[in-house]
C-alpha cells in the first residue's frame, strides 16, 4: 500500500502529515513506524477531511495546526494574507489561523487553560496549566532530564483524560525553553524541537498579574515561537502562537501491513 506524505517545519517541530485515509485503529501503529524510519520526525497528524487533522494521540498541537493552515492555504492557491478555519483533534469547533504564504509564517488561536495552579516536585515548585487535551508543567531554573520529567509524571494524574503531557523546562529570568512530551497512546517520549502549547504555558506562566496583552518569543532547541495570551481580570480570554513554517514536498511511502484481529502490525516503512 503507499500513502501521501508531506513532511513540515513549524519551528523545528516536524510533524509527518499523512494525507491518505487510515483507519482510526491503525493511526498510533503507522505513527510509530513513520518516526522510527524517520527520527527527525516528532509527531504524525492524519488528515481525516479536505479541513481536519487527528494527531496520533488525539491530542491537540498548536505547531501542526498552523502548519495544516499552511498548506490549505497554498493547496487553495492563496498568496499573501489570509485566515484560514481548521478541524483538529483535541479540541472542539474551528481553529482560526492565520497565514502568510509569501512570507511563510502562520499563527494559531489555542486553546484557553482549563486550570493553572502551583505544583512542588521535590524541591521544586513549578506551574501546572491544563490546556484541555493537553497540560504542561512549567519549572523555571530546572537542567532538563528525563529523570525529573519521571519524578514530575504524577503531577498529570489529577486529569486522566488527557492524550498528551509534557514537562516545560524554562530558563530562569530568560526565554529559552526545552519542552519534553509524552503522547501515550502514541507510545512517545519526545524531546521536541520546539512546542506550541507549551510556548502558551510558559506565557501563561509569566503572565499571571498582568492586566492586557502578554508576549514573549521562546528560543527552543530547535526554532523560535512567539506565544501570546490576553488576560482582563486576570482571567486568560485569548491566546495565540506564530512564526515560520516550512513546508516539503508531497511523497509517496510504500507500507506492507497485515491484519492481526482488530490491529494492523506495521511490517515495513
Amino acid at each position: 500500500m503507499r500513502l501521501k506524505t508531506l513532511k513540515a517545519d513549524p519551528a523545528g517541530n516536524i510533524t509527518v502529515f499523512v494525507l491518505d485515509e487510515v483507519p482510526a485503529v491503525s493511526r498510533a501503529e503507522l505513527a510509530k513506524a513513520i518516526m522510527a524510519a524517520d527520527p527527525e520526525t516528532e509527531q504524525v497528524a492524519f488528515r481525516t477531511k479536505e479541513n481536519r487533522i487527528e494527531m496520533a494521540g488525539g491530542e491537540f498541537c498548536g505547531n501542526a495546526s498552523r502548519a495544516f493552515g499552511l498548506l490549505l492555504a497554498d493547496e487553495r492557491g492563496i498568496t499573501g494574507e489570509c485566515e484560514v478555519r481548521i478541524e483538529i483533534s483535541g479540541t472542539d469547533g474551528e481553529v482560526p489561523v492565520c497565514v502568510n504564504t509569501a512570507e511563510g509564517t502562520a499563527s494559531a488561536e489555542m486553546p484557553l487553560p482549563q486550570y493553572v495552579g502551583e505544583r512542588t516536585v521535590g524541591a521544586v515548585t513549578g506551574t501546572l496549566v491544563h490546556l484541555g487535551g493537553i497540560a504542561h508543567f512549567v519549572v523555571e531554573g530546572v537542567e532538563p532530564s528525563k529523570e525529573f520529567f519521571e519524578s514530575a509524571e504524577s503531577v498529570f494524574s489529577e486529569f486522566p483524560t488527557l492524550e498528551a503531557y509534557g514537562v516545560i523546562f524554562l530558563e530562569k529570568n530568560g526565554s529559552r525553553m526545552t519542552p519534553l512530551v509524552k503522547v501515550p497512546e502514541a507510545g512517545s517520549l519526545v524531546w521536541e524541537g520546539s512546542c506550541g502549547s507549551g510556548s502558551v504555558a510558559c506565557a501563561v506562566t509569566r503572565s499571571i498579574g498582568v492586566n492586557g496583552v502578554y508576549s514573549e518569543k521562546y528560543i527552543q532547541p530547535a526554532g523560535e515561537i512567539i506565544a501570546s495570551v490576553t488576560r482582563r481580570n486576570g482571567e486568560i480570554v485569548r491566546a495565540s502562537i506564530g512564526g515560520t513554517v516550512r513546508l516539503g514536498e508531497i511523497r509517496e511511502i510504500g507500507i506492507n501491513w497485515q491484519n492481526t484481529g482488530s490491529r494492523i502490525n506495521i511490517l515495513t516503512l
